[in-house]
């Protein structure tokens, strides 16, 4: 019925259908400032992989899939405060053509944390055509310098693959 994962040609060989391109995923490749308590679009500048080309990690650091379906959508960022400064609220944003559409936020409430992971995570409708996909986020710290801290391996993370149609 074309919804079918594998395919036999009936001598044992099977053959997987593509049924989770495109996908992609991408990294910070250095830190990224951010403006105080700002919401900046995060420059994911490091692909790990694109299988169709349908990620821009150099101009506008957006995903453009080319097929419609829903998406499994992903992102993880490591909140820096500068110097000894503390971190007093941090959210990460999932932008569909330019407007939020789902936001994760950790507010410490005076409980002050000196650097945090803040992930989110979500299944999101794409037209195949023109829809696209940024992951922006906001620090406030005590300091008024923020930054995305890269120094673990790909601990700031964008990425997304098709589930279905």
């Amino acid at each position: 019925g074309g919804n079918s994962i594998l395919t036999s040609d009936g001598a044992g060989n099977l053959t997987t259908q593509k049924t989770n391109y495109p996908a992609f995923e991408a990294h910070l490749s250095s830190s990224q400032s951010l403006t105080d308590n700002t919401a900046t679009k995060i420059q994911f500048d490091n692909e790990i992989f694109d299988t169709d080309n349908c990620y821009d990690n150099s101009t506008n650091f957006r995903f453009l899939p080319t097929v419609a379906g829903k998406y499994f959508v992903y992102g993880d960022i490591n909140a820096d405060p500068a110097g000894t400064a503390q971190l007093i609220d941090v959210t990460i944003n999932i932008y569909k053509n330019g407007s939020n559409i789902r936001m994760h936020e950790i507010n410490f409430n005076n409980n002050y944390a000196r650097r945090f992971n803040v992930s989110i995570a979500c299944v999101i409708d794409m037209n195949g055509s023109s829809d696209y996909l940024e992951i922006f986020a906001s620090i406030n710290d005590s300091s008024g310098n923020p930054s995305l801290n890269v120094t673990a391996p790909r601990n700031n993370l964008f990425g997304a693959y098709r589930i279905g149609s």
